[in-house]
């Protein structure tokens, strides 16, 4: 609504002088302020904010008439009245100086268009030349406590109990006084009930004049409060009647207001109660209250003091309250409350220490409510503190709050509700900036191509795709546009903005013309003829319809008001207009789909029809009147109508699954009457057109019903043409703010499943429910409310404390407006249940349940109805959770939201929880039974508080089990923990269960966050050109790091290495070597300590050849292909290169994996390049070893290079660049164009690679190779003694690939761009990670000193 933006400015008055002001007035237009200090009356201009006049009275005047107390200025500005101590009225004329002259005037470049083109113009772009002259003088002999000024006439209340109504010309003649003794008071208007009250001896102290109530809401000294209206419409003593409201007596002062019928009273307790009039009986009603409540103010709720002052803004939308003991806070008009200055950053520096709240003395809106000025009162007693000093000469000061407010306070329209516009002095806030980021990263081209879309789409309105929540929601900044300077300088203030549909254009409204922007193209359209702009003055707002902007003006040349429709390609001129005639003057448009409705002052409504032509090389538009409705009836003051729309609302036909396109058709109309929702139906009760005769545009609109009054105290409406048949409940309601009561909606109720609904149920139902921001727009599809909140940020360490006046970046903190929404859903299921509508409810959740936030609806649904219910002082008849419990069992989601709510609520109230829901123990199980293993950890904290701990063992054994099986290792790591937890006796006594926190993806287990297992690879620094893999398990700390200690040797320690055993001993049998290493690696499992111990039982191998195959199908690995002419013409097969012998053993026994360098053919170590290869020999070659399938022994031999200037690690990049399984190598060694190989080379290299399984498995394999090859060193060793022909280790290369190099000196180039030192290398893994393994304890020094002696080896996990 309205929120306050950055620091308020302090305006110095240019005369310094002793007196300083107290009270402040503006004029009708708000565009002069009257500022009245003792003896002195100031006029100030708005913009520029700066003095225009005073006049000081002289000190023989001044002895005669008093201080100056009040003023008031007649409605056209042309005079003003002042009131002093002593009785007089003093009347002033306020004189415009002649030729035109101003006291600022802007200076323009040269060349700049923009120059005086019509009448006023510069007078109201610039601060006006006044002067104040004295007119007359009137002595009532009486103190005057209040003055009202009513058109040509000014009503002025005195002590003595009289009303004085004299002409503002000053006749005597024209004067009248009323004694209060002659006017009737009663509490009511009956005739029936006399005069029952006695108002002798009682003056009026404040009061107000209320054009639309047609009366003065006026405060008696003794404080009481009461309306005083005409009976007839002459204001004598026997026409007048007051009317008086029962139970006040603390009345202090009065503000009314005029759009909603509303007279505000502040009273002496700091509350301020706000009546209308009944219209049945012509009482008082008590409407709402505005006041700090304990809850949200618990410090000075009551501390407040007596209300000062109230003042409604402009557009009567909000209204501003100050205290006696200073502060300001802003409520709704019907009560929502906005901001308060007495609490927050408002009320404390940033150290804590505590300010003294701001007095205000007088206040007042300036014009469209975009300012408030108010003058502070703190100064007064400073003066008095330096009067020992003469000549100290104090300056005037003026505070002006600035104010951004909603586009719906002034401009309603409802052709876009999903947009959140606010609009400033200068500027407008748009929350559809998310958008922006996409189409401004664009090219121009793509820009300029955005336009013919829009533009030649004639269902662009048909089309209402709703934004996404990233669009709307997205972040809580906004997207601000700078209004135009050149359009801002003479045609300040802007009083309408609207944006279209699509959340991309915006066009606003100011004192004359337009202008409008277009987010894409970061560019703002205004009339190029700058005498079109100031002759049009738009009067009843502006709305975009498709690339259209509609808008009801008043031309001030031809004097004749018109509806006129601008496109938004075409520039801005009045040749490209669509204009219309309107026969009287437009108070409010809006649009819905292709018709336009036009309130006008006659209290009559008009509807329109819109046609899109393309005939032309620009689109135009043809309007026409399709239908006229007559209101004066039942509106009895045409500036009491809020808003006005279009709807597809109906509350009794079509109300059924069957006929889903009526929805889109214009089937009543909503006005919302000052504050009554009223709607008007189409009479179908005559005779139905058929479908088919229906076609026809010609046709004759169906009249209108009589209104019915929908709901009470109504700020805002929200509604949609768009139709979805999956949320037709959403789509199809009325949304409602209704300001302190929150939120209403209008919901239709649908039979289910096409059954024909009972004739006894209504066909809708409006719901209550209370949000906790301010409503700005309803996202209807998403069931999101979107608003603004006032944030505050503190500045005043920047500067130092003293006793001198501080700046206002110390007294105030700097004012933010933030984007917000709020999830309303889990109000209207709770509503339908309360209500016994739990089918209706089920209906709306299932259309809701794709939604992202869908289970946090449900979790918050349960949560308040359990706080509510559960700490109820009272008992409950009819408690409503067992229904919202048996309602969430319908959605899969019900076990989850039954724990997090547990967990977000406090111990005490479980047992109540559950005794609905059900036993936590069947929920875990339930958990189980589903899989859902998180789930089910989380209720394992609620069993471990509710139940004993045997209980609470037997379930996490039970998990722990299945995590196992499941493979959740980090679920198995808290199970363990946990496990040990209640074997120790850590948890004999429950602790308090987290309430805030949301259970984390590993069941809820915080406190074991920094207990958890890992693993960590620690890097040496290289001593003697060796590279140390080391291989650390981080164990848990804390008592559980004692878990694989000796010592820790407990019961229940070993009934958790049982369950390990046990299931490794599972995992082993079924031969699933790849999970029971993942198992060993997560948990820490000993597994080569286990194996060990199991060789002779579950760990010997009975079936090679299962065992073989099953290894090949948990990595993906490929079976060895060998084609049988390999076998024929291998070299390696004649003999003609030797075997590696026992060099090759050597390098075998001390094997580690490459890195990703390595690989890449780049290894500096010291030796000759040798690479191995695969070479596959039968032992016992004959002609018929090809029939069949034959035994082979394989080994790695050695491919020798043809020239010593070739290098291996050129061979190593053919084979890892030619690879089809990992195509991440792009590296290929320079020397590989001088490698010269075979065809039977080349032909062996690519069955290596065909062999080759993925990297992953890869990497997975390396930790058992070099193992299995210390374990079979020994029996390869005797077997090359024994036989000549080579063998093949290549049956056991599935397990692990292997690329070996040893580098030549010198190195090769890329040796010397990668490696610093011999034999260190940076180990990189593809993961992301580092893993070390430390090398095995039983090389011995042997094989330590050939491994130094033949280079070192890395080696690259992942």
């Amino acid at each position: 609504m309205y929120f306050l933006s950055g620091w308020p400015r302090r305006l110095l008055c240019p005369l310094k002088g002793s007196e300083k002001p107290f009270y402040i007035q503006p004029d009708s237009r708000r565009l002069i302020f009257a500022l009245l200090s003792q003896t002195q009356i100031s006029l100030w201009y708005s913009r520029p904010s700066v003095l225009i006049v005073s006049y000081k009275e002289s000190a023989k005047a001044a002895s005669q008439f008093g201080s100056y107390e009040k003023t008031e200025w007649k409605s056209d500005s042309s005079m003003i009245a002042v009131t002093t101590a002593n009785g007089y009225v003093l009347l002033f004329d306020i004189v415009y100086s002649g030729q035109e002259k101003c006291l600022y005037e802007p200076v323009y470049p040269k060349g700049n268009p923009r120059v005086k083109v019509t009448p006023g113009y510069k007078e109201e772009q610039c601060a006006p030349s006044l002067s104040v002259e004295m007119k007359k003088v009137l002595d009532f002999q009486a103190k005057i406590t209040s003055l009202q000024s009513m058109q040509d006439d000014l009503v002025i209340a005195t002590n003595d109990g009289i009303l004085h109504l004299i002409h503002w010309d000053g006749l005597t003649n024209g004067r009248k006084a009323i004694n209060l003794c002659s006017v009737p008071f009663s509490v009511d208007l009956q005739p029936s009930r006399g005069p029952s009250l006695d108002f002798e001896s009682v003056h009026i102290e404040d009061m107000e004049y209320c054009a639309t109530l047609d009366g003065f809401a006026v405060v008696f000294d003794d404080g009481r409060i009461g309306f005083i209206t005409p009976v007839s419409s002459k204001l004598t003593a026997e026409n007048l009647h007051g009317v008086c409201a029962q139970e006040v007596t603390d009345g202090t002062c009065v503000a009314v207001n005029n759009k909603y019928k509303l007279m505000a009273f502040g009273c002496a307790n700091g509350s301020v109660l706000v009546y209308t009039m009944d219209t049945t009986t012509g009482a008082m009603q008590l409407s709402h209250k505005l006041e700090l409540t304990p809850k949200h103010y618990p410090d000075i709720w009551n501390k407040t003091g007596a209300v000062k002052l109230v003042r409604w803004s402009p557009d009567c939308s909000v209204a501003m309250v100050t205290w006696e003991c200073g502060g300001l806070s802003l409520w709704s008009v019907f009560g929502a409350h906005l901001f308060c200055t007495l609490d927050g950053d408002f009320a404390h520096y940033s150290d804590g220490t505590k300010k003294e709240p701001i007095k205000i003395s007088s206040m007042s809106w300036g014009a469209e409510g975009y300012h408030l000025w108010a003058i502070s009162s703190d100064g007064i007693q400073q003066i008095g503190n330096e009067l020992e000093n003469k000549s100290v000469m104090q300056q005037a000061e003026i505070l002006q709050f600035q104010f951004i407010k909603s586009a719906l306070t002034v401009n309603p329209c409802m052709n876009n509700q999903e947009q959140v516009l606010l609009q400033g002095e200068d500027r407008l806030y748009l929350n559809c900036g998310d958008t922006l980021q996409n189409q401004n990263s664009s090219t121009a081209s793509a820009n300029s191509g955005h336009q013919p879309v829009r533009e030649k789409n004639p269902l662009y309105n048909d089309i209402l795709v709703p934004q996404g929540l990233s669009t709307l929601l997205g972040h809580r900044h906004w997207h601000v546009v700078q209004i135009h300077s050149t359009y801002l300088e003479s045609n300040w203030p802007i009083k309408f903005a609207a944006i279209d549909q699509l959340g991309q254009c915006v066009a606003v409204a100011g004192r004359c013309g337009i202008a409008h922007y277009a987010l894409f193209t970061r560019k703002w359209k205004l009339f190029g003829n700058i005498t079109q702009e100031q002759n049009m003055a738009v009067t009843g707002g502006l709305a975009w319809w498709n690339d259209f902007i509609v808008l009801a003006c008043y031309n001030l040349i031809d004097q004749q008001e018109e509806l006129r429709l601008y496109l938004r390609s075409s520039n801005l001129d009045n040749v490209f207009a669509h204009i219309t005639k309107v026969q009287s003057q437009t108070l409010l448009i809006n649009v819905f789909r292709d018709m336009v409705i036009l309130f006008r002052v006659d209290c009559s409504i008009c509807l329109y029809s819109i046609d899109r032509k393309d005939d032309g090389p620009n689109p135009t538009a043809n309007v026409q009147v399709l239908q006229e409705v007559s209101m004066s009836r039942y509106i009895p003051h045409p500036s009491l109508v809020i808003s006005v729309t279009l709807t597809s609302v109906r509350t009794e036909t079509g109300i059924t699954f069957k006929m889903p396109q009526q929805a889109c058709a214009a089937e009543s109309i909503m006005l919302n009457l000052a504050g009554q929702l009223i709607m008007l139906q189409r009479d179908r009760s005559g005779p139905q057109v058929r479908e088919k005769d229906s076609i026809s545009k010609q046709k004759k609109l169906l009249p209108f019903c009589a209104p019915v009054v929908l709901a009470q105290c109504v700020e805002n409406v929200w509604t949609t043409c768009r139709s979805n048949k999956q949320k037709r409940h959403l789509l199809e309601a009325l949304w409602l703010s209704c300001g302190e009561a929150g939120m209403k909606v209008w919901l239709p109720l649908f039979p289910r499943d096409n059954r024909k609904p009972h004739s006894f149920l209504s066909r809708r139902i409006m719901l209550p429910f209370q949000i906790n921001i301010y409503p700005l727009a309803v996202l209807f599809e998403d069931a999101l409310v979107l608003g603004a909140v006032n944030e505050t940020i503190l500045y005043d360490n920047l500067y130092v404390h003293n006793n001198e006046k501080e700046p206002l970046e110390v007294l105030f903190p700097f004012s933010t407006v933030e984007r917000t929404s709020q999830i309303y859903l889990h109000h209207i299921l709770r509503q339908l249940l309360v209500r016994n509508l739990g089918e209706q409810a089920l209906l709306l959740a299932q259309s809701c349940a794709t939604l992202p936030y869908f289970p946090h609806v449900l979790e918050l649904m349960l949560h308040e109805v359990l706080e509510e219910e559960a700490t109820s002082r009272e008992p409950i008849p009819d408690p409503l959770l067992p229904t919202v419990a048996k309602f969430i069992t319908e959605f899969p989601l019900f076990l989850q939201t039954v724990v997090h709510c547990a967990r977000k609520t406090e111990y005490a109230l479980w047992n109540y929880l559950f005794a609905a829901v059900g036993n936590p123990k069947d929920l875990f199980e339930e958990c189980l039974l589903a899989q859902d293993l998180d789930t089910a950890a989380s209720y394992l904290i609620i069993l471990q508080n509710m139940e004993v701990p045997a209980v609470s063992r037997q379930h996490a054994t039970l998990l722990f089990s299945t995590a196992l099986e499941q493979g959740k290792w980090d679920l198995c790591r808290h199970m363990i923990r946990f496990l040990k937890a209640i074997g120790a006796g850590e948890l004999e006594t429950p602790p308090p269960t987290p309430t805030t926190q949301e259970p984390s993806s590993s069941g809820g287990f915080e406190f074991f966050k920094h207990r958890s297992i890992s693993f960590s690879q620690s890097a040496e620094s290289p001593n003697g050109g060796k590279f140390n893999l080391q291989k650390t398990l981080s164990m848990p700390s804390g008592p559980s790091a004692k878990r694989w200690s000796k010592d820790a040797d407990s019961t229940e320690n070993m009934y958790i290495d049982e369950m390990l055993w046990r299931h490794a001993r599972r995992l082993l049998e079924e031969m699933r070597l790849k999970d029971l290493s993942s198992f060993a690696a997560q948990l820490g499992f000993e597994l080569i300590g286990w194996l060990s111990k199991e060789r002779t039982r579950v760990a010997r191998v009975e079936d090679f050849v299962k065992a073989l195959k099953r290894l090949h199908n948990d990595f993906l690995w490929p079976f060895p292909v060998i084609p049988s002419s390999c076998l024929v013409n291998s070299p390696f097969k004649n003999g003609k290169y030797k075997a590696v012998g026992d060099q090759f053993l050597k390098s075998q026994s001390t094997e580690t994996f490459v890195s990703n360098d390595l690989e890449s053919g780049v290894v500096n170590t010291r030796g000759s390049h040798i690479c191995l290869s695969l070479n596959t020999a039968p032992t016992q070659m004959d002609s018929g070893s090809l029939q069949g399938p034959q035994t082979q022994d394989a080994i790695l031999s050695p491919l020798l290079s043809k020239g010593d200037e070739c290098s291996i690690g050129s061979a190593t990049d053919l084979t890892e660049t030619s690879s089809m399984v990992d195509g991440d190598w792009t590296m290929v060694d320079e020397g590989f164009s001088t490698l010269s190989l075979t065809q039977s080379e080349l032909e062996y290299i690519s069955m290596e690679l065909a062999n080759k399984g993925p990297r992953k498995s890869q990497v997975q394999l390396s930790p058992g190779y070099k193992p299995f090859l210390n374990r079979i060193k020994p029996q390869l060793q005797k077997l090359n003694e024994v036989t000549e022909e080579q063998v093949q280790p290549e049956a056991f290369q599935p397990l692990s690939r292997l690329s070996i190099s040893k580098a030549v000196e010198p190195p090769s180039p890329w040796a010397e761009e990668n490696r610093t030192t011999v034999g260190h290398v940076n180990n990189q893994c593809d993961g992301g990670g580092s893993i070390g393994r430390q090398e095995e304890d039983g090389q011995g020094e042997e094989e330590e000193e050939q491994l130094e002696d033949e280079g070192s080896y890395e080696c690259s996990l992942s």
